[in-house]
């Protein structure tokens, strides 16, 4: 496991296993924020890259993950507002609007490892169908297991806030998947094997062919200020 006195500037090694050790997480903080596989696949590359080039300006003021979860939002933030490939931000919702209706299943359905897939990728798409603010929280709560502490840090909220949202985000996805959705949460956005092998080899790839450490940051993709906004 990657650890904090592990991170040294041009320490290749180092960073493909803290690749490797978040890539699954803030693989799902992407997707959950842009909605999109390719697109979320794009900005986990680019604050990976931010990441390796801002190395030496990481003091553990704040966790390791807690600091490359607000690269990952800076580069998703960054994207919706410039409009990268017409992503929008879905607009908030009352608490009264109602969910689309879940079809009723078959009893007679498919073996329950399809069935199981099928759930998720429902989940997914219920998921997909939240307004951001509650989706970005239900993804770092219930998928990945955050405590609500790390929660608020992540996205620099305060814990009421999580809290709230939360438990507004579980009643809209129950509304629409009943009691299955416990089956199937927690593989949702999977991002291991071969994915996580081809977002190393990507990073990779890019550092190889940049001119190194000197080079400069790409545009827009900046370290957050500790503490600081993170849209």
């Amino acid at each position: 496991m990657a650890s904090i006195q592990s991170l040294r500037p041009n320490d290749r090694a180092a960073f493909e296993q803290l690749m490797r050790q978040y890539n699954r997480r803030l693989y799902r903080l992407a997707r959950a924020a842009l909605r999109d596989d390719a697109e979320a696949e794009d900005a986990l590359q680019d604050a990976y890259i931010a990441a390796y080039r801002s190395i030496d300006r990481f003091r553990g003021e704040s966790s390791l993950s807690t600091w490359l979860s607000r690269l990952v939002l800076n580069e998703c933030f960054g994207r919706l507002r410039r409009g990268a490939r017409r992503q929008k931000v879905i607009p908030m919702v009352s608490s009264t609007q109602e969910m689309d209706a879940v079809p009723e299943q078959d009893d007679a359905g498919p073996d329950r490892v399809l069935a199981r897939s099928q759930m998720r990728a429902l989940l997914e798409r219920k998921l997909d169908n939240l307004p951001e603010t509650f989706r970005l929280v239900f993804v770092l709560r219930s998928v990945e297991e955050l405590s609500v502490e790390e929660t608020a840090q992540a996205l620099d909220i305060p814990e009421a806030t999580v809290r709230s949202r939360y438990f507004r985000a579980k009643g809209l996805l129950r509304e629409a998947l009943a009691k299955e959705i416990d089956l199937a949460e927690r593989d949702i956005f999977e991002f291991g094997g071969k994915h996580c092998d081809r977002m190393v080899e990507r990073v990779m790839a890019r550092l190889d062919a940049e001119s190194g450490p000197e080079a400069p940051s790409a545009p827009g993709v900046e370290s957050p200020p500790e503490g600081g906004e993170i849209a």
